[in-house]
């Protein structure tokens, strides 16, 4: 069947409809793409000195873990609904309600992380003055960075998942196409937008696997050393 016929007769796989909304596709993906940053990074941003309060006071730690685990069984329509009534129909729903949902991964994995930090490591930064400062950048999150990144590349494909699901409100990225296209049945449409949604979240996944192993050349040496 010719090209150009595949919107009129609407098949799943339509090259036309690709090169007609072309810019609704674009504007579409960058719309998810952002989402998606502004939530992961924010998240590591809350995660980090919770983790770091857990790990510091164990009374913390419980109420913590818990509840951040908590948030993540919350289904997605329903946090999006009680976010509402505070933020309105904004994309700041859909944000806050991603940064909640990747609390439970990260923060996990940063108190693993650091507690996977040998105490020798430790003791030899203190003895060179390291104060607690400096032996947290300079020396603990560099170690723990491993669980850190694991961490991250998980919270960021589910980011890229649930993102989808703020099309209940408006701001869900290519979920607002796959959406549009399940209502209408626009067959084009939802498969173009669900390939789309699958290659961010394959693409965000293989970057930071790439920023790992450069910000962490030590582990694959160890990897060499043990086989």
């Amino acid at each position: 069947m010719a090209d150009g016929n595949c919107l009129i007769s609407n098949e799943w796989i339509c090259g036309e409809y690709v090169r007609t909304r072309g810019q609704e596709l674009t504007d579409a993906t960058l719309e998810h793409v952002w989402i998606t940053l502004a939530s992961v990074a924010i998240g590591l941003l809350v995660a980090l000195p919770l983790a770091l309060l857990a790990r510091r006071w164990k009374v913390v730690s419980g109420p913590v873990l818990g509840l951040t685990t908590i948030l993540y069984t919350v289904p997605s329509l329903a946090m999006f609904s009680l976010l509402l009534p505070v933020f309105g129909v904004s994309v700041a729903v859909v944000i806050t309600g991603l940064v909640l949902y990747s609390l439970t991964i990260l923060v996990r994995n940063i108190m693993a992380g650091l507690a996977s930090v040998p105490e020798e490591a430790r003791e030899a930064a203190r003895g060179m003055g390291y104060g607690p400062l400096r032996l947290l950048f300079g020396v603990e999150l560099p170690l723990a960075l491993p669980a850190v990144m694991a961490g991250l590349r998980i919270t960021t494909v589910s980011t890229v998942s649930l993102t989808t699901v703020g099309a209940i409100i408006g701001y869900g990225g290519l979920g607002n196409l796959i959406y549009e296209g399940m209502r209408s049945f626009f067959k084009a449409e939802v498969l173009t937008a669900s390939v789309l949604c699958v290659a961010l979240a394959v693409v965000a996944d293989l970057l930071l696997l790439a920023l790992q192993r450069l910000l962490t050349p030590w582990a694959r040496k160890s990897r060499k050393g043990t086989t």
